[in-house]
């Protein structure tokens, strides 16, 4: 009796070490947490399916708007921004009409910071295919004399033929801007085309002009034949320069007092790039909507992510009932829903930005596009994938993580 006594005390003297359960690795984490996916793969694929639509319509449209400004401003690097126009502006007197000087084209040019200078001037004449055609349907074509710097000036390219020169300048010979050849049914240098009262050959048909809409419509003759066969007056109606790029502001104030020292103030002088860079600025003003609906598909597919989950914690109260019995901490639950979660919205988000890219590359590719993807997209894409992933998940994990495991197993 002594014995057993004295073996009493002994063990009541011990230490009593408390029991802990045993931590999760970052390898456990992912095992148990991938454990529902995997038994579950027709349920993983629809819940991520919404994660993945929301996640690809935000990629593609901010991808499709980054392709188009990469392009605007890429041809703007092209044509540059140092390029500017004078015109007649309005009269001072009611009933006046604005007229640029003759020599005006060499008054520019003798500015400080002007590499090229040339103008054109409307000629009051019709182009038509043959004279056969009723002189109204012109097909709204103008008619404009061009000087030879003309060309350098614009950055234009000649897509057929030649530019006009010294000699075509002084006879019958035209150049078409890519448009008024299209209306005319011209294809390529050499044909004829009436003009005024005569047939004049075509010498050459221009490229696109983006910085230049109204020469692409033109009909243009050289400067001495205009005035010798179609009565022109030789006043220039634009002047077109080129500067240095530092010097744009400077020959912009002085362009209108050197053309008319007199009336500076009725000539308007423009900036053809102004247009492309006020697009490429706004290019993605309009994206805010379709943005929004990305969002809430997003959303929408975390709401889906979060039913799935519940689902899942019903239908598998047995196992973390077992797993509670059998030492699982309720924050080790928790931890696994939560992994679980953001497993499902990440392989979600991930199709997503693989469907966005490959969306915007179909639609440069479709239109001629530089293929754009901005990383800060596909990076914020995807970190919100992740942030939806871990919300959605929090309350089917802390509903799993308070299961009795009793009432657990015995449910089951």
């Amino acid at each position: 009796m002594g014995r057993r006594e004295s073996a009493r005390r002994e063990r009541a003297a011990r230490p009593r070490h408390k029991l802990s359960p045993a931590r999760l690795g970052p390898r456990d984490v992912l095992h148990v947490g991938s454990g529902g996916l995997r038994s579950r793969p027709m349920r993983v694929v629809l819940s991520a399916l919404g994660i993945a639509i929301g996640i690809a319509t935000m990629i593609s449209v901010v991808g499709i708007s980054a392709s188009s400004e990469e392009q605007l401003m890429r041809r703007l690097d092209q044509l540059g921004t140092n390029m500017l126009v004078a015109t007649p502006g309005d009269a001072m007197f009611a009933g006046e009409d604005v007229e640029l000087p003759e020599n005006a084209a060499g008054k520019v040019s003798r500015i400080d910071g002007v590499e090229d200078a040339g103008a054109t001037g409307t000629v009051d004449a019709t182009v038509r295919r043959n004279e056969k055609i009723p002189e109204e349907d012109s097909g709204g074509i103008a008619v404009q004399a061009a000087s030879q710097e003309l060309l350098k000036v614009v950055r234009g390219e000649v897509a057929s033929g030649s530019w006009l020169n010294k000699a075509s300048s002084q006879y019958p010979a035209v150049v078409l801007g890519h448009v008024s050849a299209e209306r005319l049914g011209i294809s390529k240098a050499g044909q004829q085309v009436w003009l005024g009262d005569r047939y004049f050959t075509v010498v050459g048909i221009l490229g696109p002009l983006p910085l230049a809409p109204e020469i692409e419509r033109s009909a243009l003759v050289g400067w001495y034949a205009a005035k010798k066969l179609l009565d022109f007056d030789g006043h220039p109606t634009s002047v077109y320069e080129r500067s240095t790029d530092d010097s744009v502001s400077d020959v912009r104030s002085l362009l209108a007092p050197t053309i008319d020292p007199e009336n500076p103030q009725e000539i308007k002088v423009s900036d053809p790039s102004a247009k492309l860079q006020a697009r490429a600025a706004t290019e993605g003003a309009f994206n805010s909507l379709l943005l929004g609906l990305g969002g809430i598909a997003l959303l929408v597919g975390g709401v889906g992510v979060a039913n799935t989950m519940i689902i899942s914690v019903l239908e598998r109260r047995y196992e973390i009932g077992l797993r509670r019995s059998l030492g699982a901490a309720r924050g080790q639950i928790r931890i696994q829903f939560v992994t679980e979660s953001l497993l499902l919205s990440g392989l979600g988000g991930a199709a997503g930005v693989v469907l966005g890219a490959a969306a915007t590359g179909v639609f440069a590719h479709v239109d001629g596009l530089p293929w754009v993807v901005p990383l800060w997209s596909v990076g914020g894409g995807f970190g919100a994938t992740l942030v939806i992933g871990t919300l959605a998940g929090l309350y089917p994990a802390v509903r799993a993580a308070r299961l009795s495991p009793t009432l657990a197993l015995h449910a089951a």
